[in-house]
């Protein structure tokens, strides 16, 4: 029975290290949190200057009110707020997982890294080409799910290469960013939620699931 168990925990050993080798697994829950945080603040930021009711004057019939100078303020204003947001972000979710590599005594650029990089870099090059061209034929109302939908294909893509969970994810964002089309009036508020409420309630659920027991068993001893 003790042999049975040792064998056991040897093959589990052994399906941990394949696993370490082939997906990035120091990607930190607080990495979505921060993100979540930032990007609250972008929307918060885009709705204070705007001066809308909960963010119908992005929508299509409200767009074609515009005129040429206001809507180009107004692109010119939201791609500056999602620049800073995109920037933020980031930085704060490379800190937070360089923090947590560090703690596993990992190293951050290797070959999981990397195939999981290249697996987002694509959809996102993609997507942020596809959204320039749409601000550039005043299509902003377009461009706010276009980007919930490519970043979802993003996640999806690069799911193979780091948790499972970010899969999940990735189906809830497409999905956010395909009903945004169907209610453009609402294209900010659902903009807000799958990059700011999707990625805090994401990351703490991550953070809860695979880092808070770690982190707490590497809290030295008589430590509170």
């Amino acid at each position: 029975m003790r042999e049975s168990h040792e064998h056991l925990q040897t093959l589990t050993e052994i399906r941990s290290l394949m696993e370490r080798s082939s997906k990035f697994l120091s990607l930190s829950g607080l990495s979505g949190v921060s993100a979540g945080l930032v990007a609250m603040a972008g929307a918060l930021a885009v709705y204070m200057r705007l001066r809308t009711n909960w963010f119908t004057v992005l929508s299509y019939d409200r767009q074609k009110s515009y005129d040429d100078a206001t809507n180009q303020t107004v692109v010119e204003f939201v791609v500056k707020v999602a620049l800073y947001v995109l920037v933020l972000a980031l930085l704060s979710g490379t800190y937070f997982t360089v923090r947590k590599a560090r703690r596993q005594g990992l190293r951050v650029w290797n070959k999981s890294s990397q195939r999981l990089l290249w697996a987002l870099v694509v959809p996102l090059a993609t997507g942020g080409v596809f959204c320039l061209a749409l601000l550039y034929y005043n299509l902003i109302w377009l461009a706010f799910p276009a980007t919930l939908i490519f970043y979802g294909l993003a996640l999806l893509n690069g799911s193979k290469y780091t948790f499972r969970d970010v899969e999940s994810l990735a189906y809830c964002e497409i999905g956010l960013g395909l009903l945004s089309i169907c209610f453009p009036g609402y294209n900010l508020l659902t903009w807000a939620i799958g990059f700011g409420v999707l990625h805090i309630g994401y990351g703490m659920a991550m953070y809860y699931k695979y880092e808070r027991n770690v982190t707490h068993d590497e809290r030295p001893a008589g430590s509170v």
